[in-house]
C-alpha cells in the first residue's frame, strides 16, 4: 500500500510526513517523534472520531494526500525545538576502556573482596568503612612515617612490629593501598597486604582454628575497633580553628581523623545508688569521654535500637566507696554532648557463654530505621542547638510532599479536562457548543458571580516556582543552624542520621557463621558540577568477592529472629544539610 503524503501542525509549524497505511499509530508517533522531539506517549493526535491511538490501523482512517492533522505535546525535557546535537564529548565504549577506567565509569559494579581462610568478617568490616568517601579522600593524601608507624595499643613489640624487611607495619598505608587497588577493577581482590598487617599488629587475628586446619573465624566488631583505634593513631588531617588572638584568623591544626568525623563525647555523671554515701557527704562525680560507638544493649525487653541504645547509656558499676571504705554500686549516666558526622552503633549480640567455653550469640529481633533521630539522648545543651534544626528539616519535607501531591492533582485534572475538550471538538459542532455552555455555567455561583477559571501552570512555570520554593526553605534552614555546630565541619547539626552501610553476621556464635556487609549505592557524580545525582534507593550487598544488587526492603529484612543475616553494625551518616554556597542568590 502505497504511502501518503500528510501534513501535521504542531505548535504553529507544518511538518510534511509520510503516512504508511499498513502501519499503525505507534509507529506514525515515532515519525513525528523524530521530527518534534516530542516522545510518543506525551502526543495527541485528532482524528475523526477522538484521539489517534498506538494500536489504530492507519488504513482505517481513510487519509487523504495533503490532509492536515493536529498534534498537541512538549518534550518531557521542555525543549520544544526538537533538535538532535551532536554529543559535546566523544564516547568511550567499553571495550575500549583501561580496566581501572572501566570501574569508574557510570553504573560499574565495585569491587569484592576474596575470602583468605575465614577471613569475611574483615572483608565486611573493610567495605563498610570504605563507604565514607571522607576516609577515601584522606587516606589519598596520607604519607606513612617510620617513626611509630608500628605503634600498637595492645602492647606488642619486636617481630609482630616489623612487616616484610624488618620495615614497621603501618596498617592505614596498607588500607590506603588496598583501597586504591579495590578502586581501580571490578573483581575479586584478594587483601593479602593489608590481611598480614592486621595479624602482624594484632596477633589474636592470627589464631589458628581448634580442628588445626586454616585460620579461626573472628568478631567483625572487634576488627572495626582495631582498625579505627589504629586511624584515630595514625591518620591527622589539616583543621581550621580561630586564633585565640584574634577570632578573624584562621589557623590550620592538625586533628585526627576519626575525632573529627566518627568521635562523639559523652558528658557522664557517676553516682553511689547507696543513701549513707550521699548522707556522708559523697557527692556525684562529672566526667567526660570520648565514644566512637554507641552500644544497643539487648535483652527480653529491647525491640527497637531505640530501647538499646537507652540501656547502654545506663551502667551500674561497682567500686570502692572512700565514703564508705568499701565496694559499693554506682549508677554512671551519660549524654550525649556531640554528635559526629559518621555514627557507628554496635548491637551488642554476642556473649561469653561459660558452659559452652564460646561467644554464644542473642538471636532477638531488634529493628532499626533508615533514619534515626539521636537528640533525645543528648545534653539538653545539645538538645536545645538540634531540635530547631530537625523540626526545620521535617517541616520542610512535608511541604515538598504536599506540593508534589498538589501538582499531581492539578496535572490529572487538567489532562481529563483536555481529554474532553478533544472528544467533544472531533464529534462535532454541536457538542463543541454544549463544550462552550458548560464552561460558562461552570464559572457562574453565587448569585451569577463569575469566577476566575483555575491557572494552570507548565512544567517549566512549576519547576521555576519549586526551585524558588527550596532556595527559600533553604535559606531558612540554614538560618536555623546553630553557629557552635556549623563552625565544627565533623559534627552532625540536626540530631537526624541516614543509615549507610550495615555488617551483618549468620549463625549461632561469633566464633563461627558468616559476616557480609551492606552499602548503599551513592547517586552518579556528575563531572561538571562535581555533586552527585539523586540516588536510586537501592544498596550493594559485599558477601566476600560477590556483589549484587538490592532493594532497600532487603534491609529492613536484617532485624535478627535467629540464625539468618542480622545486623551487628551499623554505620549511619548526618543527614545532608543547606550549605553557605547553596543558599547565595
Amino acid at each position: 500500500m502505497a504511502a501518503i503524503p500528510v501534513i501535521v501542525k504542531h505548535q504553529g509549524k507544518r511538518h510534511e510526513v509520510e503516512l504508511d497505511p499498513s502501519s499503525t499509530g505507534e509507529t506514525f508517533k515515532y515519525q513525528l517523534y523524530s521530527l518534534t522531539g516530542v516522545e510518543p506517549d506525551r502526543q495527541k493526535i485528532l482524528v475523526k472520531g477522538g484521539q489517534l491511538k498506538d494500536e489504530t490501523d492507519l488504513s482505517t482512517l481513510g487519509a487523504k494526500p495533503g490532509q492536515i492533522f493536529m498534534m498537541m505535546g512538549t518534550p518531557s525535557g521542555g525543549d520544544s525545538t526538537g533538535v538532535f546535537e551532536r554529543p559535546k564529548e566523544n564516547v568511550k565504549f567499553m571495550e575500549d576502556m583501561t580496566e581501572a577506567e572501566a570501574a569508574k565509569a557510570e553504573g560499574a559494579t565495585p569491587a569484592g573482596l576474596q575470602n583468605l581462610g575465614n577471613t569475611c568478617y574483615l572483608n565486611s568490616t573493610l567495605q563498610t568503612l570504605r563507604s565514607v568517601p571522607e576516609l577515601q579522600d584522606e587516606l589519598l593524601k596520607y604519607s606513612a612515617s617510620t617513626v611509630g608507624a608500628g605503634s600498637n595499643s595492645s602492647g606488642d613489640s619486636g617481630f609482630a612490629q616489623s612487616g616484610l624487611g624488618g620495615l614497621p607495619i603501618d596498617l592505614t598505608a596498607a588500607l590506603r593501598d588496598l583501597y586504591k587497588q579495590m578502586s581501580e577493577t571490578q573483581e575479586g581482590f584478594p587483601p593479602f597486604t593489608f590481611l598480614y598487617s592486621l595479624r602482624q599488629l594484632f596477633p589474636q587475628f592470627a589464631q589458628k582454628a581448634k580442628t588445626g586446619h586454616g585460620y579461626a573465624q573472628q568478631d567483625a566488631e572487634e576488627a572495626w575497633s582495631q582498625i579505627v583505634s589504629q586511624l584515630r593513631s595514625k591518620l591527622k588531617i589539616k583543621d581550621s580553628a580561630e586564633s585565640s588572638e584574634n577570632s578573624s584568623i584562621q589557623e590550620h591544626v592538625s586533628v585526627s581523623f576519626v575525632d573529627k568525623y566518627l568521635a562523639g563525647r559523652f558528658e557522664s555523671t557517676l553516682e553511689c545508688d547507696e543513701l549513707a554515701a550521699k548522707e556522708a557527704g559523697e557527692e556525684p562525680v562529672q566526667s567526660e569521654d570520648v565514644f566512637l560507638k554507641l552500644d544497643c544493649h539487648i535483652n527480653k525487653d529491647i525491640n527497637h535500637l531505640r530501647d538499646g541504645i537507652l540501656s547502654g547509656l545506663e551502667e551500674k558499676i561497682e567500686k570502692k566507696s572512700p565514703f564508705l571504705d568499701r565496694d559499693a554500686v554506682y549508677t554512671k549516666k551519660s549524654r550525649i554532648a556531640r554528635l559526629p558526622k559518621y555514627l557507628t552503633v554496635h548491637f551488642v549480640r554476642f556473649f561469653w557463654k561459660r558452659e559452652a567455653q564460646k561467644k554464644a550469640k542473642i538471636m532477638r529481633k531488634v529493628s532499626f530505621p533508615p533514619e534515626l533521630d539521636i537528640v533525645e539522648f543528648c545534653t539538653e545543651k545539645l538538645r536545645k542547638q538540634l531540635a530547631p534544626v530537625r523540626d526545620k528539616v521535617r517541616e520542610v519535607r512535608k511541604d515538598e510532599e504536599d506540593v508534589v501531591r498538589a501538582r499531581k492533582r492539578q496535572k490529572l485534572a487538567h489532562k481529563q479536562q483536555e481529554d474532553r475538550e478533544i472528544d467533544l471538538k472531533a464529534k462535532g459542532p454541536a457538542d463543541e457548543n454544549k463544550l462552550v455552555n458548560d464552561k460558562q455555567a461552570e464559572k457562574k455561583a453565587d448569585g451569577d458571580t463569575e469566577m476566575a477559571d483555575a491557572i494552570y501552570k507548565t512544567d517549566a512555570e512549576y519547576d521555576a516556582e519549586h526551585a524558588a520554593s527550596i532556595l527559600a526553605g533553604k535559606k531558612e534552614l540554614f538560618s536555623l543552624i546553630n553557629p557552635e555546630l556549623a563552625a565544627d565541619e565533623g559534627a552532625n547539626k540536626s540530631g537526624l542520621y541516614e543509615l549507610r552501610g550495615l555488617v551483618t553476621h549468620q549463625g549461632a556464635s561469633a566464633d563461627s557463621g558468616h559476616y557480609t556487609s551492606y552499602v548503599k549505592k551513592q547517586g552518579v557524580l556528575d563531572a561538571k558540577t562535581g555533586k552527585r545525582k539523586e540516588e536510586d534507593g537501592k544498596w550493594w550487598w559485599f558477601n566476600d568477592d560477590r556483589v549484587s544488587e538490592v532493594e532497600a526492603d532487603k534491609i529492613e529484612s536484617l532485624s535478627g529472629g535467629g540464625e539468618s543475616h542480622s545486623a551487628l553494625i551499623l554505620l549511619y551518616r548526618a543527614i545532608d544539610l543547606p550549605t553557605a554556597e547553596e543558599v547565595k542568590e
